[in-house]
């Protein structure tokens, strides 16, 4: 795609030019070809985290976690996007993406990039993996290259471990019983013409890398090597056990996808999380978004499964190799630390050690915290001592993806026990989360935690935390606002902002937020220091945006700079675009889609935009002002989405502390700004080259820089 021509556009610094009119200028920005389709820069975000399975830089088996996640959001995008965009097509709806591609259009433009990416995405595995996991004693083999002495092992295994599991072969082609994301076997060759059956492979109990044992059918302690056969090689390898009173037959493996989004349909008298409950049942039943075959399925099988599932040709697509490489993940539970990341002890700064009074130190100052470099166990520790602590009386936590053994929400639990009030505000509604969420939301629930979580129209995204503590006579509040979800797990994998302080003006905010939480929305609020979605988030944001181009005016020092995951709201996007008009700079770290396109001259040139894809999940969410003698620095859990502006409760907080605002500037948004290793420049036509590293320039892995530089945002005195 070539950029876009503005001939149209005038020169805003003309002084005959009608560009300061408001309605010319909205109207200019509403142009599509001043936008990238939301699909496609998904789809090139996929293609960036394939890259890093390919990057020697990462040890082995992390790049095999990278071709997994690679898989497992390629799954997510066709129970989720696709999904939306067939019901458009089915509605008959004509409405068309921001840069005026319509559903059916869109469809075909993604398949056109999704083609080469599970080519690269199988090559990859194929061609380099499969060899440098060899190299390293970890054999992914197929079952027909196998010794006859192993053959034999894995079928002793196979009859007396698998076999029994194995649920009974459907007869016939039955389209409804097909389960999403697993590899299925149709098998054929039965004297019957035009007969087959159909064979799950029972992938979640033993996994889809069986362990080759050496003798028997049970694996030796001290056997170094490993070893493995995908599960559906192995059946296909051994259908007489399946079928004993058939010969000659063959199987094919395909792999379905259905639709994951679930609609929740609320009367008066329902009870939320029972109809979330019910609701998941339709999940599994979803209508069909894709099809996944081996190239080596006849042509005739393929046509018969895809017409039995009613999809269309644009949604049926070939592998060459084993489907489904999102189970890879298991490779990265051996035991070689040698092929993994190296692991480093997380900053806890000297006042806030679990020896020490974690209440005293925050009274006296304010911390930033940035996962996983500062250590999470500060959250924890700070958790079980509110728990323990007499003269605490409340806590108040937004939970939205929970690890399942939790360590806060133990203390939570310990806390309610000990005569606390608990209150845990819980998204039932958080995807492919929503089972897990109603388990916790029972139990804590049973442990005398008071739970909230019937917020059917928007989803509680906020990160948030609050603790009240009697103090002299009276209350006072400790405040946590961040990006990252309460997990121990995720903490140490994603780059996650957070901010601790007992200041009464945030303490108070957040308070009245929570109220207005726990008792349903109710009522809307508006603050000084928390900028909350729906109501306040977006029309603050625009209004800085508006105070920087006056303040550019002014001056000519107007700056803005932003990390975020994902960048799609219109409005926000064309307030972008006026800043960048009237001549300011504008640094974007958007690490997902993007639908901004940078470098359009005369409306975007002074733009750019760079995605970092490495070892941890950026996750951070900074948006910077230059204005005034302070600036302003927003944290919080919001992307630049419409969603996350106009359908949840989303949180940004401006940090109240002088010196932490330069920290945050200088030590991390500027740091990633400068990655010259694992950022990628997006470039106009909506594709993505590496940043080059100009010459004399220092050599800057950002992620890499944080664990040397880990805490220093910290290092000053109160």
């Amino acid at each position: 795609m070539k950029t876009p021509s503005c001939e149209t556009l005038q020169n805003p610094n003309n002084a005959d030019s009608n560009i300061t009119d408001t309605l010319i200028k909205k109207k200019q920005l509403d142009n599509p070809n001043y936008f990238l389709n939301r699909e496609l820069s998904w789809i090139r975000f996929n293609k960036r985290v394939l890259e890093e399975a390919q990057d020697l830089w990462h040890p082995l088996l992390e790049r095999v976690k990278f071709i997994a996640i690679c898989g497992s959001n390629l799954d997510e995008f066709f129970m989720t996007r696709i999904p939306r965009l067939m019901k458009k097509i089915n509605k008959g709806s004509d409405e068309k993406s921001m840069d005026g591609m319509t559903s059916i259009e869109q469809i075909e433009a993604t398949r056109k990039e999704i083609i080469p990416l599970i080519e690269n995405h199988a090559r990859c595995w194929q061609n380099e993996l499969i060899s440098a996991l060899k190299k390293e004693d970890i054999y992914v083999r197929r079952f027909e290259e196998l010794p006859e002495k192993w053959k034999n092992s894995l079928r002793e295994y196979f009859k007396k471990s698998i076999l029994p599991e194995l649920k009974s072969p459907k007869d016939g082609f039955n389209a409804a019983a097909i389960e999403s994301l697993h590899v299925t076997l149709f098998v054929s060759g039965f004297p019957e013409q035009d007969s087959c059956y159909i064979v799950d492979v029972p992938t979640e109990k033993f996994g889809r890398l069986i362990r080759i044992p050496r003798s028997g059918y049970a694996l030796e302690e001290n056997e170094a090597e490993y070893d493995f056969v995908f599960l559906e090689d192995l059946m296909a390898n051994n259908l007489d056990l399946i079928f004993p009173d058939e010969k000659a037959l063959k199987a094919y493996s395909f792999r379905l996808t259905r639709n994951g989004e679930i609609v929740i349909l609320m009367d008066e008298s329902s009870d939320f999380l029972s109809t979330v409950q019910k609701s998941l049942s339709s999940r599994k039943s979803g209508f069909p978004t894709r099809l996944e075959f081996d190239k080596k399925t006849p042509l005739a099988i393929r046509e018969a499964i895809a017409t039995a599932f009613g999809l269309p040709d644009y949604l049926v697509y070939e592998f060459d190799g084993p489907l489904g490489l999102v189970d890879l993940w298991q490779l990265l539970k051996i035991n070689r630390p040698d092929l993994k990341d190296k692991t480093f002890l997380p900053a806890i700064s000297p006042l806030l050690t679990q020896e020490l009074n974690i209440f005293a130190a925050v009274a006296k100052r304010d911390f930033v915290l940035y996962h996983p470099y500062d250590g999470f166990e500060i959250i924890i520790d700070l958790l079980k001592e509110a728990a323990h602590d007499t003269n605490v009386v409340e806590v108040c936590i937004t939970m939205y993806r929970m690890d399942a053994h939790s360590p806060v929400v133990d203390a939570l639990i310990d806390a309610a026990r000990r005569g606390k009030k608990v209150t845990a505000i819980i998204e039932l509604k958080a995807k492919f989360d929503e089972e897990n969420n109603i388990l916790l939301a029972s139990r804590l629930r049973d442990e005398g935690v008071n739970t909230v979580y019937n917020f059917p129209k928007f989803k509680v995204h906020a990160k948030l935390c609050l603790i009240a503590r009697k103090e002299k006579g009276k209350i006072v509040r400790y405040s946590h606002i961040g990006s990252g979800n309460y997990n121990s797990v995720t903490a140490k994998t994603y780059g996650d902002i957070g901010y601790l302080t007992a200041r009464p003006e945030v303490g108070l905010e957040l308070g009245e937020l929570f109220s207005v939480l726990i008792n349903g929305l109710q009522e809307e609020k508006e603050f000084k220091y928390l900028l909350v979605a729906p109501k306040t988030l977006k029309s603050e944001i625009l209004k800085r945006i508006d105070e920087e181009i006056a303040f550019h005016h002014k001056t000519g020092k107007g700056y803005l700079a932003f990390k975020l995951n994902n960048l799609e709201e219109k409005d926000v996007i064309q307030a972008l675009y006026k800043a960048s008009m009237e001549g300011i700079k504008i640094d974007l770290n958007v690490r997902g889609l993007c639908c901004l396109r940078p470098g359009i001259v005369g409306v975007s040139d002074n733009i750019s935009v760079i995605s970092i894809v490495g070892r941890f999940l950026e996750h951070a969410r900074i948006y910077y002002f230059n204005y005034g003698a302070e600036s302003n620095v927003l944290i919080g859990s919001s992307d630049l989405m419409y969603r996350n502006l106009n359908e949840r409760i989303e949180v940004l907080f401006s940090v109240p502390d002088a010196h932490l605002r330069h920290s945050i500037l200088d030590y991390m948004l500027k740091i990633h700004l400068k990655d010259n290793v694992k950022a990628r420049k997006l470039l106009p036509d909506g594709t993505y080259e590496r940043v080059a590293q100009k010459e004399g320039q220092e050599v800057v892995n950002s992620q890499f820089w944080l664990i040397q530089n880990r805490g220093i945002w910290n290092e000053h005195t109160a």
